[in-house]
């Protein structure tokens, strides 16, 4: 399987110091030795698929449609020479050589990679002028596209109240780069961007960066402590004073409710092992085949390695001394051999293990939950 590696003399270090979430970064000719790893044909396929979420954008002059799949081939035979762009989410998720285009960003943490949406547009094909609330590299895959740059957006910024599409009622360019293959474009969150097809075939590999708000986390940390509380843990004033004043909450009722409330939510051990959790939580569901233990043991006996099933999330986390795996929102605790074999897969997502990293009961057993709940599959299966 191919791998995707950025040219010599990008520092990082300098780029996350300087550049991440504060202005727009180009990589001219980032990727080395650059192949694009899906075919336009294959990405229609993909849009035709039910699993699969993908939208048509179409430009007429200034107006923009939009139109949610899947699309059949008579639909896009009935599209517009110019104008249209296809995307496609999570192809990462389906397709293991745009899945192979993430080991290039493991210079940050694989919680916050999303997804890899690819577009693919016609001459003068775009989505028009908006802005992300996350961060995002943009490598052009194939073709030719023109971005143009503008102002940092925020909750004020001003829409034009199109009735499916987040766009800017008013954009101003103050940046413009025409992208190459191999050429990568970074954006951070609330720049306005705009991109428009320059060719045909046009295709566009989308990393998008998970970042969750505020609220989202509150609400579902909230909703993991709710889900644990007795119905009889309940406020308990014994032995307290004759009231003063009836009307007023008091001073040592107000901090005996406060710490009822600080109490559960402040349990930072049980955070962690929350976030690692819920942060494997994959977005989007790929098909699986399930392998059951008796074609688990006859494969490994047979040589054959099992590897990360794209559509899957790894994380490990520590609770005191012991390492947990978390997979797909599922904690694993591992430890001595189960541990070691908890950093290897979470390490890389394209290397696969074989029977030598599965030679304990415990080793086996790990690799058997993951077998079972699609998590890992045969290497080379697609």
């Amino acid at each position: 399987m191919k791998t995707f590696a950025w040219r010599a003399g990008i520092d990082w270090p300098a780029f996350l110091a300087r550049d991440w979430q504060v202005r727009p970064r180009l990589f001219r000719r980032a990727l080395r030795a650059w192949s694009n790893p899906l075919a336009p044909a294959a990405l229609r396929e993909l849009a035709a698929r039910e699993e699969c979420e993908s939208r048509l954008v179409t430009r007429t002059r200034s107006a923009f449609s939009l139109e949610h799949g899947p699309f059949t081939r008579r639909r896009f035979g009935r599209l517009p020479r110019t104008g249209w762009t296809v995307l496609v989410q999570a192809v990462d998720q389906h397709i293991e050589a745009v899945a192979c285009v993430l080991e290039a960003f493991r210079f940050l943490p694989d919680w916050r990679i999303d997804d890899v949406m690819v577009s693919l547009a016609a001459r003068d094909g775009g989505v028009g002028s908006h802005f992300d609330h996350y961060d995002v590299f943009l490598i052009q895959g194939l073709g030719r596209r023109r971005w143009q740059l503008g102002a940092r957006c925020d909750a004020r910024t001003a829409l034009a109240g199109h009735p499916d599409l987040r766009l800017l009622a008013r954009f101003v360019p103050r940046t413009e780069w025409v992208l190459e293959p191999g050429d990568v474009l970074y954006v951070p969150p609330g720049v306005a961007h705009c991109g428009t097809a320059l060719s045909d075939d046009c295709m566009t590999y989308s990393v998008g960066l998970r970042a969750p708000s505020r609220g989202e986390l509150v609400s579902h940390w909230c909703d993991e402590v709710l889900a644990h509380l007795d119905e009889d843990d309940r406020y308990a004033d014994r032995g307290r004073p004759a009231a003063r004043a009836p009307g007023q909450l008091d001073r040592a009722s107000r901090a005996e409710l406060y710490a009822m409330v600080h109490e559960v939510l402040a349990d930072r051990p049980r955070f962690d092992e929350f976030c690692a959790r819920w942060l494997s939580e994959p977005k989007y569901i790929a098909p699986r085949t399930v392998i059951t233990p008796r074609a688990l043991r006859a494969g490994l006996a047979r040589g054959r390695r099992l590897a990360r099933h794209p559509a899957s999330r790894y994380l490990y986390t520590r609770r005191g001394g012991e390492l947990v795996l978390c997979v797909d929102g599922e904690a694993y605790p591992c430890a001595a051999a189960t541990a070691a074999l908890a950093r290897r897969l979470c390490a890389s997502r394209t290397r696969g293990i074989g029977e030598r990293e599965v030679a304990s009961a415990d080793t086996l057993e790990l690799v058997r939950q993951l077998c079972a709940r699609g998590a890992l599959r045969w290497d080379g299966d697609d």
